[in-house]
């Protein structure tokens, strides 16, 4: 049985975030299906703005100053992210105040928002507020500030004005690459800003964060890992993740676990076991 097409189109952008190019051979060799097939999936994320097509194969569109658009973000690892997504979800309440910030794996957390009740939601993401403003009745506050398209987004001192008014908000927060020794980390100055303040201001932090982000650090630090009250990722961290974590005090959940050292969750399908809350890292300025 061949490769389903949404895996294969997921395979496709994870070359092309590594390497930047793929060529219409290098996909069929990789994934067992004829060049014919490659350049019609090529075709599809082309018109899915996910690509852009050049001689032979594709290229990663990419906005020089922001990264990688939300569309092209949102298609990477995408299963893994709505496993977050759910188990991010059960954590939070009837009458919240939280805090989505306009990264593709908050973004799956919305979904799984839809059953819950009197919610408060701030965001700096119009496809966060969109999506929300349509399908529920909560109060969404909208950030205003620098608009970036590519993101669907708003950043900048407008912005982090705004939240450093706010506080009591859970704050659920995302990142392109985590270290050991450097912490949460992003690709861009104005968001790592942005997403300092914001969690600076929280009462509670939850990191966001797939399997394939540990240990991959990007250029700019957010925050150290310790100022994370929870960690919800799709796999069992590595041990010494999972080590460093604990003596952060920083509570883990993933899917498919038994009890450990890190508190995960009992099945996929479960809501995530919640550890007992501990006091917000704090937090330099």
């Amino acid at each position: 049985m061949g490769i389903p097409k949404i895996r294969r189109n997921e395979e496709i952008l994870q070359i092309l975030c590594e390497q930047g190019h793929v060529e219409v051979r290098d996909i069929a060799a990789r994934l067992g299906v004829s060049e014919a097939t490659a350049r019609r999936d090529l075709r599809r994320m082309a018109d899915a703005g996910l690509v852009e097509l050049v001689y032979g194969g594709a290229t990663l569109p990419r906005n020089r100053r922001n990264g990688y658009s939300i569309r092209t973000r949102r298609a990477r690892n995408i299963e893994a992210k709505r496993v977050i997504g759910r188990l991010a979800a059960d954590l939070v309440q009837n009458g919240d105040c939280i805090f989505l910030e306009s990264g593709s794996t908050c973004g799956c957390v919305v979904p799984f928002l839809r059953n819950k009740k009197n919610l408060e939601v701030v965001t700096n993401s119009n496809l966060i507020a969109a999506e929300l403003g349509e399908h529920t009745d909560f109060n969404i506050l909208q950030l205003g500030g620098k608009f970036r398209f590519e993101r669907m987004d708003s950043v900048g001192p407008f912005a982090e004005m705004t939240i450093e008014q706010l506080s009591g908000f859970r704050a659920f927060v995302g990142a392109d690459g985590l270290a050991l020794d450097i912490g949460l980390t992003c690709m861009d100055v104005e968001t790592a800003h942005l997403y300092r303040a914001v969690v600076r201001r929280a009462a509670e932090t939850i990191l966001l964060v797939d399997h394939t982000k540990f240990s991959a650090p990007t250029l700019y630090k957010i925050v150290e890992v310790d100022a994370a009250n929870r960690l919800v990722t799709d796999r069992p961290p590595a041990p010494e993740w999972a080590e460093a974590l604990e003596q952060a005090g920083v509570d883990v959940i993933f899917p498919n676990a038994t009890s450990s050292p890190t508190r995960a969750t009992d099945n996929a399908t479960s809501s995530p076991t919640r550890a007992a809350d501990r006091g917000k890292a704090e937090i330099e300025s």
